[in-house]
């Protein structure tokens, strides 16, 4: 995973992985690349997109362009997230939990660059099942659009705000 200087400085793009792909035909192989790229702009947006290409720069470049179109908000509270969610997508599961101030990002390579790009500083996530990053990718991106903020549940409940941010003691 590198972190790539583009033309829009204020994004944080991430390339996850780049795969040779080949192609046997008549004369030999012909070989592809491709890109698993995430952006985001370290204010709670974050996409990622997947480029093709002949050439390895080339193929980061697409990814970076349609991650850009794929952004999409997440709920964050602070420097974490409102409360713990799972998720998944085919055989890969996360589990996302918010953790206090100071306790930094503690997850895997490819959930850490994601939540790097989405600006969550304080975050522990747990991968489980496949390791698949494309799966990986998808499961982790799913489950941080679905969190929702401590104004929405409080509206939804019917009770302040300040019962949810500050729970009683038991």
């Amino acid at each position: 995973m590198t972190e790539r200087a583009g033309e829009r400085p204020e994004l944080i793009e991430k390339v996850i992985k780049v795969t040779r792909v080949a192609k046997v035909v008549k004369g030999g192989r012909r070989f592809s690349f491709s890109a698993l790229v995430v952006v985001g702009d370290g204010r709670s947006r974050v996409g990622y997109g997947l480029g093709k290409a002949n050439e390895v720069t080339e193929a980061i470049r697409k990814g970076i362009e349609k991650a850009t179109k794929n952004m999409k908000p997440v709920a964050i509270e602070g420097r974490t997230i409102a409360h713990r969610v799972d998720g998944y997508f085919g055989a890969s599961r996360v589990v996302i939990k918010p953790c206090p101030p100071g306790s930094g990002i503690i997850a895997s390579g490819t959930v850490r660059a994601i939540m790097e790009a989405c600006g969550i500083h304080d975050i522990s996530v747990k991968s489980l099942g496949s390791q698949n990053p494309h799966n990986l990718i998808k499961a982790t991106l799913n489950t941080l659009y679905r969190i929702r903020t401590f104004e929405d549940i409080a509206a939804r409940r019917g009770v302040p705000v300040e019962r949810l941010r500050n729970p009683i003691p038991a």
